[in-house]
């Protein structure tokens, strides 16, 4: 039995804009393979003397795990393209990064709550909400969630958690939201660097190529519109944000390690707390200093503010619970595919220019993303499958020829009959 752990929410999914950092791990389960399972034919021996042939099929687990994978492949894909969105469409009424970062970092303290109801409905054993809560705090040590705890364990992160968020809707402002959303996946290159100097993991020559083709599409999208002051600004406050993201989950891991469903849903709801009780002073301070001022309450879009957090928290969710139905790679892929999605928008609502040398960088920025999700044993895989392809390659050649050689002497087998005659 082995867990399964995520890399978005954690180390896989980039990761996200306003995106969960959290590394995940499941209860234990059985495992199944990542690929399709290679089934043997029955053994024995056909009319022709010739062995059975080996086919590739997939379990019904798989074929289950890949339906829900495209499922959530579409789950993380609209839920980050909408919000992102309507945070660009937000900002036209009501210009306040910060005060939407905290309204809706607020909604995080929902997250243990849904774990709960989920637990009563899917759990055999069930507990009561203190006891389930006792439980998910044995994740901070055995003394569990300790004042000192909150202040060393999970107020750092709730710092670097607002300010990735923050710089990534400020970003938002100053570029459209293709480029944002496409520079924000060179954050799996950093966690790759920081991982490799901090974490000491293993050295793998193909993630340093992606690490390589990030940076040089973030070169690339700077010179796209020309250095001009204002889309420079965007790019370095989104590049910051994905740095944040990434110091983020590097941290995670190096501080508390991996954690179980209902630790991680704690740990959010506790960052959503953090929030409330010492982030609430700064959207004040803003207001009255008119740095992110409105004239009144009823002036709010809360429509959108509200529409912006619910789908703000349903990929947190997707992202960092739905390594329980499906691969963590499908879920990555999600977000990069929300790109495209981005680029058909602003193609029709914004004055964006897909000039050449843009084009290039989102291609080399989003092939460097999906060099980074191959696992470590890949080169592995790639070598059994070339040697399984150059031995039915030798085995075709001479079945063939038995084929051959077999007809004409069966042939004449039935023949002599008739000369007999």
């Amino acid at each position: 039995m082995k867990k399964h752990s995520a890399r978005v929410a954690p180390l896989s999914a980039c990761n996200s804009p306003v995106l969960t950092l959290t590394k995940v791990e499941g209860e234990e389960r059985p495992r199944d393979s990542p690929g399709p399972a290679e089934a043997q034919a029955p053994a024995g021996v056909e009319a022709g003397g010739r062995a059975s042939r080996r086919c590739w099929t997939c379990s019904p687990a798989q074929l289950k795990k890949i339906f829900w994978g495209v499922a959530v492949v579409l789950s993380v894909c609209s839920s980050w393209a909408g919000s992102t969105q309507l945070a660009k469409l937000t900002f036209r009424k009501f210009d306040a990064p910060f005060t939407l970062t905290w309204f809706a970092t607020n909604w995080n303290f929902l997250f243990f709550p849904l774990y709960y109801v989920g637990h009563v409905c899917k759990s055999t054993e069930k507990q009561s909400v203190k006891q389930r809560f006792r439980e998910c705090c044995r994740f901070f040590g055995d003394n569990g969630l300790t004042l000192k705890v909150f202040f060393t364990k999970a107020a750092p992160f709730g710092v670097l958690w607002t300010l990735t968020n923050y710089l990534y809707l400020h970003a938002i402002k100053k570029i459209n939201t293709t480029d944002v959303s496409v520079l924000f996946c060179c954050n799996k290159a950093f966690v790759f660097l920081l991982s490799w100097i901090v974490l000491r993991d293993r050295f793998m020559g193909v993630r340093i190529v992606a690490a390589i083709l990030a940076i040089a599409g973030i070169v690339m999208m700077t010179y796209a519109d020309g250095f001009h002051s204002h889309s420079v600004i965007g790019i370095a406050l989104v590049v910051a944000s994905a740095s944040m993201s990434a110091l983020y989950k590097v941290l995670f891991k190096l501080l508390l390690g991996s954690a179980k469903f209902g630790e991680a849903a704690l740990f959010l709801s506790i960052l959503g707390v953090f929030n409330i009780l010492f982030i609430t002073c700064i959207p004040i301070i803003l207001y009255f200093t008119k740095v992110e001022y409105w004239s009144s309450f009823d002036d709010i879009p809360w429509g959108n503010l509200c529409g912006f957090s619910v789908l703000l928290l349903t990929f947190n969710i997707v992202l960092n619970f739905g390594i329980a139905v499906t691969y963590p790679t499908l879920m990555s892929l999600g977000i990069v595919l929300s790109v495209p999605v981005n680029a058909v928008v602003d193609h029709y609502t914004s004055q964006i220019v897909f000039n050449g040398v843009r084009v290039i960088a989102i291609i080399i920025i989003g092939l460097g993303f999906l060099l980074l999700l191959l696992p470590e044993e890949w080169d592995v895989w790639l070598i059994k499958l070339l040697t399984r392809l150059k031995v039915r390659k030798k085995e075709e050649p001479a079945e063939g020829g038995a084929d051959l050689s077999s007809g004409p002497q069966s042939k004449n087998r039935r023949a002599r009959p008739s000369f007999a005659r």
